[in-house]
């Protein structure tokens, strides 16, 4: 049985869900946050993309790109140095990337894209527990983790 309203009870629920992850997240979560909703969205992206729906297919697109620019703004590079710098390049890089990804209706690119993403979220995720709520600590710490993922 279809209840009117149903979905939209249910993105309503979602939405205050989401908002009350970000409100008590650490920054840590946050940037963790921000991985997972980018690589959900190259994944949505990917089924539209398959489905032929490139209105739908570009949407997700854009905002996987936004999310991308998201991480981007918040690297310290002072703090953060060559890593930082090198983070900076790699996020414009997969932005790049998924606007060839879009114009080209090419989902290998998206693969691509996610495979980078996922790498950096593992390293993101092995920083320590107790370097969480701090942000200069945790930023020092993944500027480490990540620099010994890419070795």
């Amino acid at each position: 049985m279809n209840y009117p309203g149903k979905s939209s009870a249910l993105q309503q629920y979602g939405q205050v869900s989401a908002q009350s992850g970000v409100a008590y997240a650490t920054p840590h979560r946050l940037i963790h946050m921000l991985f997972d909703g980018v690589l959900d969205k190259l994944a949505l992206a990917r089924g539209h993309m398959q489905r032929g729906e490139v209105a739908l297919k570009g949407s997700h697109i854009g905002w996987a790109i936004s999310i991308i620019d998201g991480l981007r703004m918040s690297l310290d590079k002072e703090a953060g140095g060559e890593i930082a710098q090198n983070l900076d390049a790699l996020y414009d890089y997969m932005q790049r990337r998924l606007l060839q990804a879009n114009l080209k209706n090419d989902a290998e690119i998206l693969g691509e894209v996610s495979s980078l993403l996922r790498t950096l979220k593992d390293a993101w995720g092995q920083i320590p527990e107790e370097l969480h709520n701090t942000p200069q600590a945790a930023a020092a710490e993944a500027v480490a983790v990540i620099a010994d993922a890419g070795r």
